[in-house]
C-alpha cells in the first residue's frame, strides 16, 4: 500500500477514533504524517486484531500510564466503535490489580466525564 494510500485510511481511521473531541494542540506536520500514515494508516488497520480489540487495548495502556487527556478521547471512540461500558469498566478494574489503585481511580474519574453511566 501507498503513502497516500496508507493517509487515505488513516485520515479516516483518526476521524473515527476523534470523533466528538475537541481539537487537539497543533503539533508539527510530519508528526502529523507520522499518525496519519503510520499509526492510523497502517497500526489501526491491521488484521490481527478487531477493531474494538484495537480499542480496548489502547484504552488499556492509557489507564496503565495514568493518560488522562488520551484516555478522554479513547474512552470516548471506545464508545463510537459500540464497546459496552461494562467492558471498560471490567478493563479498568482488572488494570488497578496491576497498574495500581490512583490510575484507576482516575480512569473511572475520566470514564465518567466522558461516557456518564445513566447514558450507558
Amino acid at each position: 500500500m501507498s503513502d497516500a494510500e496508507k493517509r487515505e485510511k488513516g485520515k479516516a481511521m483518526a476521524r473515527a477514533i476523534l470523533e466528538g473531541t475537541p481539537p487537539g494542540p497543533r503539533v508539527p506536520k510530519k508528526f502529523v504524517d507520522y499518525n496519519l500514515e503510520h499509526l492510523f494508516g497502517d497500526v489501526w488497520q491491521g488484521e490481527e486484531l478487531s477493531i474494538e480489540e484495537r480499542s480496548l487495548v489502547t484504552c488499556t495502556i492509557l489507564v496503565a500510564l495514568n493518560r488522562e487527556a488520551e484516555q478522554h478521547i479513547h474512552f470516548r471512540a471506545a464508545r463510537n466503535f459500540g464497546l459496552p461500558r461494562e467492558r471498560i469498566e471490567g478493563m479498568i478494574t482488572h488494570a488497578a490489580h496491576y497498574a495500581g489503585w490512583p490510575v484507576a481511580a482516575s480512569a473511572f474519574r475520566v470514564l465518567a466525564e466522558v461516557w456518564p453511566e445513566d447514558e450507558a
